[in-house]
């Protein structure tokens, strides 16, 4: 991991400056006479690539925002997404690798010197990389298959030197993710790295989710073999990817992975007493026997109480047409300040359309669709984006509010149809009353 706080700025610095050159390149490829779409996807083709580059090789908070961001692509028009979208989906699974030196390295410092004899077998080579650590493929000595995360050696520093610069390049990815603010979604990653760079945390999450999922016929969590501060074993998961799903799964797939990302969203939070927090497709698998495997737990919110109960009856609420009990309701949990006037009509107006896919026993999940709520909230001119400019988002509700977005970002990413509204009734207090 480049470490140097010059060298990593120049890279990032290199995305707006590289942004720049290639407009500044395209109008003298229009004034030659080029047709404006060639010059155009050309342009998005290279940045797309660039991305990928830099993000990727400097993983840190670099590769983190870029994971993140991969969620979002399907909220995107499809003339703006394309180019990126392969870049993106790369760095849901794919990432440079450390060397096979450096990895042993941090065995040793975290196992201990003797680390090769807990293993039968140890892959050098990198089965899966992404933002602050890399996994390899190992045989327990047991005999068990597992997987072996490590964590980067100065991750630390420059998750938080990089998130710090890149909030000063906001502008940059806007072009890219228009009517997306990008800064608060930099400080939510800012606040939550420390614990994402403690895997003690971490195991101890994967324990509790192993647990309350053991047995289960729609969910598998790995179990946890052993864990050190920068490293944790856990049992292997094989399966298809949610990525490989989402660029070439069968109808059937489709479905059944949207299906059981919608379980494990509403579920855990009462059977865990946690939410998983991060809905990106590298982490999660669809395993032989029909099962969503869940295969990182870096980031999770605690929910002792499990989901918020107001959720539930603001839903059943909103989808009722009681717009006063909404207001009454959104004002007593803080979404609407005190001395903000707003029309209870006009609130029930702009949430009704974000309920859709809980309102009958059907609904399809599609990039259109996310694309038309996307274009109706972020349209400075229309009554939605007057309204929710308007409308507060308390903090004991900012991580569930981001997971849930992001959840539905990548199912429409996978294009899924299903019953959703039975997984909420089955799942979300307060709905049923």
């Amino acid at each position: 991991m480049p470490r140097g706080s010059v060298s990593r700025t120049a890279r990032l610095a290199s995305l707006p400056l590289g942004a720049a050159g290639r407009a500044t390149l395209g109008i003298g490829k229009r004034l030659s006479g080029r047709p404006a779409d060639a010059v155009t996807a050309e342009l998005q083709q290279r940045t797309a690539e660039q991305l990928f580059a830099v993000l990727g090789q400097l993983k840190g908070g670099a590769m983190k925002l870029g994971q993140t961001l991969s969620v979002f692509e399907a909220a995107v028009p499809e003339e703006v997404a394309a180019p990126y979208r392969e870049a993106l989906v790369k760095l849901q699974e794919e990432a440079p690798p450390m060397p096979a030196r450096t990895v042993h390295a941090v065995l040793s410092q975290q196992l201990g010197g003797s680390w090769r004899s807990r293993f039968t077998h140890f892959d050098d080579a990198p089965a899966a990389a992404a933002s602050i650590g890399q996994v390899h493929k190992a045989t327990w000595r047991d005999g068990r298959e597992v997987a072996v995360k490590i964590q980067y050696p100065g991750a630390a520093t420059a998750l938080m030197a990089d998130l710090n610069q890149l909030a000063r390049f906001a502008r940059l990815f806007a072009a890219l993710f228009p009517g997306m603010d990008v800064k608060p979604l930099i400080a939510e990653l800012k606040a939550r790295v420390v614990e994402e760079l403690d895997y003690g945390l971490e195991a101890d999450a994967q324990r509790a989710f192993a647990a309350a999922y053991a047995d289960d016929p729609q969910i598998v969590v790995p179990r946890v073999v052993a864990s050190a501060p920068k490293v944790i074993v856990s049992e292997w998961l094989d399966g298809t990817p949610l990525s490989r799903v989402i660029a070439s799964g069968t109808r059937e797939q489709r479905d059944l992975a949207g299906h059981l990302m919608a379980v494990l969203h509403f579920s855990a939070p009462q059977r865990a007493r946690m939410l998983h927090a991060d809905p990106h497709p590298g982490n999660f698998r669809l395993v032989g026997d029909g099962r969503l495997g869940v295969i990182d737990f870096g980031a999770t919110a605690r929910l002792p109480d499990g989901h918020p109960e107001p959720i539930g009856r603001l839903l059943r609420w909103a989808l009722e047409g009681r717009a006063a009990d909404v207001l009454a309701d959104l004002r007593a949990e803080g979404f609407v300040r005190p001395g903000i006037e707003v029309d209870a009509q006009g609130v029930l107006d702009y949430l009704r359309p974000l309920l859709e896919p809980v309102e009958g026993p059907e609904f399809h999940f599609t990039r259109a669709w996310m694309q038309e709520q996307a274009a109706r909230i972020a349209d400075p001119r229309s009554e939605a984006n007057r309204l929710g400019r308007m409308l507060n988002l308390p903090p004991a509700y900012l991580l569930i509010h981001r997971v849930t977005i992001g959840s539905i970002g990548v199912l429409c990413q996978l294009d899924a149809a299903g019953d959703y509204r039975s997984v909420v009734e089955e799942w979300l207090p307060g709905f049923t009353g």
